[in-house]
């Protein structure tokens, strides 16, 4: 889960990123919750969802789940295609989401960037954005 050109600082936020990645492979909410701030937002085609507290995006991730496992999903992986801290406080990721079927299959991609916080406990993601995956592209590149 690395990209050419990441600073050294930014490993913390891409490891974190990839044990988030680990944990919703399980399809288990209860594992996602701790990776997330409280409060968080994401943001998707379908709209805007603040979430202030882990209960309520408990509730958002139990039907995303139970949509994955009803589609016969196996696990996710972070393609990242670029990564900027803003801040010693706050980094930027976007990156394609690869989710596998269980026989091995491509499922489906997905854009993806996020806002990490660093919190006392360590970085959280505090934003996530869904979006077209051709729009996680650096600048200048094109999907071929």
């Amino acid at each position: 889960m690395s990209s050419p050109g990441t600073a050294v600082d930014d490993d913390a936020p891409l490891r974190t990123l990839a044990d988030y990645y680990s944990a919703f492979s399980t399809l288990e909410v209860q594992a996602v919750l701790p990776y997330f701030h409280e409060p968080s937002l994401l943001i998707s085609p379908q709209g805007v969802f603040a979430a202030p507290t882990f209960a309520s995006l408990a509730t958002l991730f139990t039907s995303t789940m139970e949509g994955l496992r009803t589609r016969e999903f196996s696990r996710s992986e972070l393609s990242v295609g670029y990564v900027k801290s803003l801040s010693a406080s706050a980094t930027l990721v976007t990156g394609i989401a690869i989710r596998y079927r269980r026989n091995g299959q491509e499922l489906e991609r997905v854009g993806v960037t996020y806002v990490l916080h660093k919190a006392e406990t360590g970085w959280k993601i505090a934003v996530i954005i869904l979006h077209d995956a051709h729009q996680s592209l650096p600048h200048g590149e094109s999907s071929g």
